[in-house]
């Protein structure tokens, strides 16, 4: 008994350095370093850029991982990963499997068919469960 509180009183510091969060509040964090890097590499915030809607991918995650956006948008997945190469496919879109977009490299693909059209990271989807959802609504 005497080792074991030892051993919990030693390892509660290092428990308080580094904090597990609960899924969703892990998410916004993460996406929010996402952004940060997003704003490193492009010098703007992903609202900003023209003419399409980014999600980026960042830490075997999408951010954002679900998007709602009008028929006819174009989605631009950007890697703002350091390391990791992803790439993007929607069976439900008939969006085939990019080819890998390595760190700063995007891909883009345009929503025709309304409804909900889940898309995934091909090597990664089914090991860290990347997935993400766009709704297309009508024009």
């Amino acid at each position: 008994m005497k080792k074991t509180s030892i051993l919990v009183s030693a390892l509660l510091p290092l428990a308080a350095a580094f904090p597990v969060l609960a899924g969703e509040d892990n998410a916004a964090g993460i996406c929010a370093e996402a952004e940060e890097r997003y704003v490193d590499l492009f010098g703007q915030a992903s609202a900003e850029a023209e003419g399409v809607t980014v999600v980026k991918m960042y830490k075997y995650n999408f951010c954002p991982a679900a998007i709602t956006v009008p028929a006819g948008t174009t989605v631009r997945w950007v890697n703002v990963d350091k390391r990791t190469s992803h790439s993007v496919l929607s069976p439900q879109a008939e969006m085939p499997e990019s080819d890998r977009a390595f760190p700063e490299e995007s891909v883009e693909f345009t929503f025709l068919t309304p409804g909900d059209q889940e898309y995934l990271c091909g090597p990664h989807w089914e090991t860290q469960e990347m997935i993400g959802m766009v709704t297309v609504t009508a024009e």
